[in-house]
């Protein structure tokens, strides 16, 4: 660390650098400088000891898929491009049967250990279909972990059974439910949400509905969507709403920071984002979240999903110590034409590989199923 100590001494985020090799995590003002500094270089060798130093050169992986069970829905969000409203003739719920058939040819084929469970806020579906579906993959696929539903997928079926969010989220645990994606964060301010995703639900509410699944045992992921209309004074207020509810909880299994994807979406049609952010960004984010959450949220994940695993293999030098997903079977991102969404875990295993790491396959909480 000598070289890096004296390029350090050098910045002007020298402070918070410091900070962070002796175990102080930035305060809000801190993250702000961080933002608007341009020492992504030097954050990220800040962030690449902190991960080291936790993980040593070890990256882990899951092997997943995404199961998008309905594009239906109301919520109408400008930065998607998969949703369809109910009755357009391209929509779609998928049955029990095309549920089982999936996961079963997944699990035959790639042996995975998670499936990520999200779909569109269908005001047709209720509890009872997801009941059925997680408690057939509980029993069926035992091995395979029930990681589902972003909050207001929650709130869409509290509503649906005009019922509380936190009944909800115990009926589901007791079929099979065993941890909750962090999506429908994106910023996690109104102003921001007004903008977007008006008919989504509120930042307090994403919070309120995490803590409730935290109470009840379901661990979760945190996430965040930047590159849109946000300023940099959001991104600090949704970094801690996000520690002051980890303080609180310890439920948050991993933080996710991914860029917005514009194509496709009315955000772009609109043009309130004409491109994406890009690479540089995404490092400096996935550094500045390691920085933020050192000691409190354990696991960053690469965000190669909307970046490319050339980027990924960066971003772990970077402060992420997971590469994510295998994601066989996306169809969110891919509505954007932004990439292929889908690798192989050989694809992931090489990718660790070629930049001197390795590989921990794990399940859905995270523990090793198998090392290379």
């Amino acid at each position: 660390m000598s070289q890096t100590t004296e390029q350090i001494q050098k910045s002007d985020i020298k402070d918070i650098l410091d900070n962070s090799l002796n175990g102080k995590r930035p305060e809000p003002e801190d993250c702000l400088r961080l933002l608007e500094s341009d020492d992504i270089h030097l954050m990220g060798l800040v962030s690449g000891h902190l991960v080291r130093k936790q993980f040593g050169k070890k990256i882990s992986f899951v092997n997943n898929i995404i199961l998008n069970y309905t594009n239906v829905c109301i919520t109408d969000c400008k930065f998607c491009a998969f949703y369809r409203s109910p009755g357009a003739e391209d929509s779609y719920t998928l049955t029990l049967d095309q549920i089982e058939a999936r996961v079963k040819t997944s699990w035959d084929l790639f042996k995975i250990r998670q499936v990520l469970i999200q779909g569109g806020h269908n005001p047709n579906l209720t509890i009872e279909y997801y009941e059925d579906a997680f408690r057939m993959i509980r029993e069926k696929f035992p091995q395979v972990g029930v990681h589902g539903l972003s909050t207001s997928e929650i709130d869409m079926i509290a509503k649906v059974e005009k019922s509380s969010t936190k009944e909800i989220l115990a009926r589901l645990k007791d079929a099979g439910l065993q941890s909750i994606p962090g999506a429908g964060a994106e910023i996690l301010v109104d102003s921001v949400k007004d903008v977007i995703s008006p008919k989504k639900i509120s930042s307090a509410d994403w919070i309120r509905i995490m803590d409730e699944a935290h109470s009840l045992g379901l661990p979760a992921s945190a996430t965040m969507m930047y590159g849109h209309v946000e300023n940099k004074n959001d991104i600090v207020e949704h970094f801690f709403k996000i520690v002051k509810l980890q303080e609180k909880t310890k439920g948050f299994m991993a933080f996710i920071p991914w860029n917005f994807e514009p194509i496709n979406t009315l955000m772009y049609e609109e043009g309130l984002v004409e491109h994406g952010t890009g690479g540089v960004q995404l490092l400096k984010m996935i550094a500045i979240s390691r920085l933020i959450f050192d000691g409190l949220i354990p696991h960053i994940q690469s965000s190669w999903l909307t970046n490319g695993v050339g980027m990924a293999q960066l971003a772990l030098q970077y402060g992420a110590d997971d590469f994510g997903g295998t994601l066989i079977g996306e169809e969110v991102v891919s509505c954007t034409g932004a990439r292929s969404t889908e690798l192989t875990d050989k694809k992931i295993i090489d990718a660790i590989h070629q930049i001197g790491y390795q590989v921990e396959e794990r399940d859905n909480f995270y523990n090793p199923v198998n090392v290379s």
